[in-house]
């Protein structure tokens, strides 16, 4: 029977399998967590020997500190049952709807 209901959602999905895993935001928020430590590292150990590479070091620990936050949030996103754009359109309108905001004209 869960074979059954599995095959249905996989075609549902359009065939991607990986939306079927439930417990991907362990994995999200692991590789940031990995990303937001070895920035911290990189940024304790400082320029080094050379200051010549100070610039490219400081890029690379500047995009661990920004992938890290955007893990982070997708992680957040995937723990909550957000997994598709419609759910988070879905999200915003109850969101609207619960402080009584009239609801937005949309040009289509």
């Amino acid at each position: 029977m869960q074979a059954e209901e599995e095959e249905q959602q996989h075609k549902e999905n359009g065939g991607n399998y990986r939306t079927l895993m439930a417990d991907t935001h362990f994995l999200w928020a692991g590789a940031s967590a990995a990303q937001f430590g070895w920035a911290v590292v990189l940024y304790r150990k400082g320029s080094g020997a050379h200051s010549t590479s100070m610039p490219f070091r400081a890029f690379a620990v500047a995009s661990l500190f920004v992938g890290a936050g955007a893990t982070a949030a997708f992680a957040g996103l995937r723990a909550s049952g957000i997994h598709k754009v419609e759910d988070l359109i879905q999200l915003g309108a109850n969101i609207r709807t619960g402080l009584g905001v009239q609801r937005r004209a949309r040009d289509e």
